[in-house]
Parts: structure tokens; sequence; C-alpha cells
């Protein structure tokens, strides 16, 4: 194994008698170093800003500074290299100041022995070290705090009242190391007992495409719990992203459920996304559905049609993002695409809801083998209908557009 290299020393000194002192008793230890003097807090400042240095052996008192604030000014200029201050007899506190002022430690001229300066130097340098390790483990860790805050508002907990109705997910970041993408999703179900879903997809990579994901669902969260519904939802959405995108180009598709699971039925509306699938006992297909433009395409003139479906007693959707389908398959370069999607749920039969979607998403990345890299969001709604109980509110089914009578 090669030798550690030599640390690099700087000594700040002015008086040449001094600076000769600390010198030999460098020498005298049994330190590899590379020694470099500097008369002023100026010229340490210029060798500090363009070469790299472990150790500052700081005098006090220099022709241009002088006390504590040349300690601030050297770990201004380096924040890597540790401080030891050299202090005179007459100055019993400057020392223990000097710690207080960020220094690594302090050494009394004339009280200094080769061997007390060897372990001055290298304590210095590893509590340094050990310093910057901290703030570095710090910083990660206020960063995993804010990703989660942020990664909680873009998989929210589902809201959800009745055990009819229960709604599983999972979201992957196409970025390596990224919590978030620009993909979104979100359950909420309402007094009327309707069970509304979204799953979107905000075009572009990065954390502008994440944020606007995040804001898309937070709005979509607080108007559909508010009451708006189909065109007038769609419309106050496309205001929301068209405000906040940062550049003209984005754009946003998304699927719109709302499922009743009492009577059976969802009502589908697709901005530009693709159809969710019905999983049942025969298998798998698609529930065909009219497409409308995505959002952000033709602000303020888009219209999305709707469709409502009658679904059987119990089942399963599954509604998804681009990052699931369009990767490679078979280990050639034709895309998975839907066919391939509707293959994977035909062969993957698991009860547990989160094991199912991950073995659909292990399935369908094992064929991709990593050649597509995309952020990826599935969302399985699972329901059983069930008759009213007695003395149990029901609220009655009413034409889209028309109120209750009262």
């Amino acid at each position: 194994m090669g030798q550690t290299p030599p640390l690099r020393i700087a000594l700040v000194e002015d008086d040449d008698g001094d600076a000769l002192l600390v010198e030999e008793l460098l020498s005298d230890t049994d330190l590899r170093y590379a020694l470099v003097r500097c008369r002023t807090l100026a010229a340490a400042r210029a060798e500090l800003a363009v070469r790299h240095f472990d150790c500052v052996l700081l005098d006090l008192h220099l022709p241009d500074a002088s006390g504590l604030g040349t300690v601030e000014a050297i770990q201004h200029t380096d924040t890597h290299a540790a401080v030891i201050v050299l202090t005179g007899l007459a100055e019993p506190h400057a020392g223990v100041e000097a710690l207080a002022a960020g220094a690594q430690d302090y050494l009394v001229k004339g009280k200094v022995e080769p061997d007390l300066l060897q372990r001055a130097v290298r304590y210095a340098v590893q509590r340094k070290q050990a310093e910057r390790a901290n703030a570095a483990l710090q910083v990660g860790r206020l960063r995993a705090q804010e990703n989660a805050r942020l990664e909680r508002g873009l998989l929210p907990t589902p809201i959800l009242s009745s055990p009819v109705v229960s709604a599983t997910s999972r979201y992957l970041p196409g970025r390596e190391q990224a919590l978030l993408g620009g993909d979104f999703l979100d359950v909420v179900q309402t007094d009327d007992g309707q069970v509304h879903a979204i799953i979107g997809d905000v075009s572009g990579h990065g954390p502008d495409a994440a944020a606007l994901g995040v804001c898309l669902r937070i709005a979509w969260r607080s108007l559909t719990l508010g009451g708006h519904r189909d065109q007038e939802l769609l419309r106050l959405l496309e205001q929301i992203h068209t405000a906040e995108r940062t550049g003209s180009d984005l754009f946003t598709t998304c699927t719109l459920i709302t499922l009743d699971p009492h009577a059976a039925t969802v009502r589908l509306h697709l901005v530009g996304h693709h159809e969710p699938l019905l999983v049942g006992p025969d298998g798998a297909r698609v529930l065909e559905a009219p497409h409308g433009v995505a959002l952000g395409i033709v602000p303020g003139l888009g219209q999305w049609p709707s469709v409502t479906l009658q679904l059987p007693p119990t089942g399963t959707l599954i509604a998804y993002t681009d990052g699931l389908i369009e990767g490679y398959r078979d280990g050639g370069e034709e895309r998975l695409g839907v066919d391939g999607l509707l293959r994977i749920l035909e062969e993957t039969r698991e009860s547990d809801p989160g094991k199912h979607l991950d073995a659909v998403i292990g399935r369908a990345r094992g064929l991709n083998a990593e050649r597509h890299t995309d952020d990826l969001a599935i969302l399985r709604l699972d329901w059983a209908a069930r008759p009213a109980r007695h003395g149990e509110r029901t609220v009655p089914r009413q034409a889209p557009g028309h109120a209750a009578r009262r």
C-alpha cells in the first residue's frame, strides 16, 4: 500500500523568530508534511483560495489583522482546513476564546514540544474531518426529512370511509436517487359514498415537473372535496396547471375515476391519458372511454367527454402512467404496451393487492431490463358491492347535471 499524502500545513506568522521555531519543531516530529509560510492574513487567504490545506497554524497578531477576527477570516476562506491558534504567554484566555470562535486547538508559544505539536496537528485535522462529516450528515438528514415531507405530499393517504372499497398504489420515480417525479395520484371518498380517484403525469422530468404534480394533486383533492366535478373541475385544474407551470411546453395528462361501489358503476374522464383496466375472474380488459385533450395544450379551449360504465359487483380497477408500459419487452426493441400489460395481469395472480402490484411492476421491469426509465405510478381500486343495511342512509343516484329533489 502506498503512503498517505503529506499534510499540507500553512504557517501564518509575521515574526521570523517564532516562524523559525515552529519550523524546527515540525522538523523534529514524525509528521509527513509540506509547509507554506505566510506573513499576513491577506497572503494566507490568497494561498487558501487556490490550494488545499489540511491545517493552518495561525498567529493572532498579524500586520493586517488581530484578534479572533483572524480565525473567522481563515474559516470563511477555507472551510476544510483545521485551525490551530498560536498564542503568547501573556494571552491566557486567547486560546479558549479561539476555540469558541471555531478553532480546533491552540498552542502557547514557548511551551510547545515536538510531540505536543505532532499530536495537536493530527488531532486537529481529525476533529475538523469529523466536524465536516457530522455537518454533511446533518444536511443529509434534513434533506431526507424534507424529501419525506414532499413524498407524503405526492403520495397522500387515501381518504376512504367505507370498507367496501380499498386503494393500493405504488410510485417509482425515474430519476436516480430521486423520491419525486412528475407522476401523481390520489383517492378520496365523499359524503355521498362516491370514490374519486386521479392518476396523472406531468410532461418532462426533474423538480419542476415534480412540484407541478404535487400542486395538481393537492388542488384536485381540495376541489373534489369542495364539490367540484367533471368539466368544471378540469377547467379549474387547467387554470392551476397554466398558472403554476414553469414553461409553456409543460402539459399534464390524467384520468379521473368516479366509482359508485353500491351501484357498481364507474365514471371516467380521460384527459389525454390511458384507459384504466378492469381485472376480474375472467381476466383483464381495457375500459373503453372517449379521450379529451391534455391539460395545458390549448388552455381554456379543452373539452373532456366522459362515460359511465357498469361494473361487476366485485372487481378491481388498475390505473397507471406511461412508465409501466413504455419499457421494452422480451429482450427486443418492441415496447411492452397495453397488450403486454394485459398479458402480465393475466399471468399474475396474487390475492394481496400490494404484493400483486409489486409482482406486476417486477415483471414489467424484468422484461425491460432497465433499458427505459421513467416515472411510474400505478393505482389499484378494489370494491365489493353490498346492499344497504337496515337503517343505513343511502343517497339516490341521479342523472349527471341534475340536482336531487328536496
